[in-house]
């Protein structure tokens, strides 16, 4: 089954449920960059959390990057969303191996770090984007988006992520986000606290391969609850190109360009995001200093 976002309303109209399913997603992720199980575990979860966000992003061309620096040896994570769930991203440690936490799990929270801050830009196609600004709590992502959702976007958010991950690779990942309706009574939001105790935790249910419907009925204790739109497919995709490489040659300098020129002849640059390579040979970095001489 391929992976999917689906968005969900309990059937009185009062709670809104966003549910991810990014297990191959993450797969693809944790093979480009190489990544160790517990780099995998947070930086999946960091992935997934900004594909669920990037779907309320109604803006058509608008963008979304999420960027977590904390004071553990992962380091920065950094993941841009576009185009209703698309997502692509780069982490500074790839390969960091901890002992398992006293639970027996992969210990994100320490991988990550307790200290440190959540950076979100959403480029929504206005004149200024909007950046919010909020510290880590724990390290372990989802409890550091929830408290991200309080304090920078004034919403009293749930927030469940889960990377399961064995000796071949992902075997599942996914997450949820519920959002309170504004008429949502405190009675509703009792309710809703008891059923997402109930439940567990997102790694539990998708251990038990519980579907996206199945999960937003647990976590809402709703049996009713209704689809509101399910042709969302998520997927690791970067949109680099020869043309965005030659931009960013281009904009170092004519003074710099001819110091690769005479020096080495070529450049090779290599994407961040997806690791390909883009070689420039001597004849092409010629016609960049000849665009950059016809601009002045």
């Amino acid at each position: 089954m391929s992976d999917r976002i689906i968005k969900f309303l309990t059937s009185n109209g009062k709670i809104s449920v966003i549910c991810a399913d990014t297990t191959k997603l993450v797969e693809e992720a944790r093979k480009i960059h190489d990544l160790s199980p517990v780099v995998t575990a947070a930086f999946g979860r960091l992935l997934t959390i900004t594909a669920i966000m990037d779907t309320e992003i109604k803006e058509r061309k608008g963008k979304l990057t999420v960027q977590i620096k904390g004071s553990g040896p992962i380091g920065t994570m950094l993941v841009t969303g576009y185009n209703q769930g698309n997502v692509k991203g780069y982490v500074a440690n790839p390969v960091v191996d901890l002992p398992l936490n006293e639970f027996g799990k992969l210990d994100v929270g320490k991988a990550v770090g307790n200290e440190g801050y959540i950076n979100v830009i959403k480029d929504i196609g206005l004149k200024d984007p909007y950046i919010g600004v909020s510290p880590l709590v724990s390290g372990e992502i989802a409890d550091d988006f929830a408290n991200y959702f309080v304090n920078s976007e004034q919403r009293n958010s749930a927030v469940a992520l889960g990377v399961l991950v064995d000796k071949d690779g992902v075997r599942a990942s996914g997450g949820y986000l519920i959002n309170p309706m504004p008429d949502a009574t405190e009675e509703d939001i009792a309710k809703l606290e008891q059923a997402i105790f109930k439940a567990g935790s997102m790694s539990k249910m998708l251990d038990q391969k519980l579907t996206l419907k199945e999960i937003a009925q647990k976590i809402t204790g709703d049996d009713e609850i209704r689809i509101l739109e399910d042709d969302i497919i998520p997927e690791y995709k970067c949109d680099c190109s020869k043309e965005h490489m030659e931009e960013a040659l281009i904009s170092i300098g004519k003074a710099e360009l001819e110091d690769i020129l005479n020096t080495d002849g070529q450049s090779e640059l290599v994407c961040h995001f997806c690791h390909k390579k883009y070689l420039f040979t001597k004849e092409e970095l010629k016609e960049l200093i000849s665009k950059i001489n016809e601009k002045r």
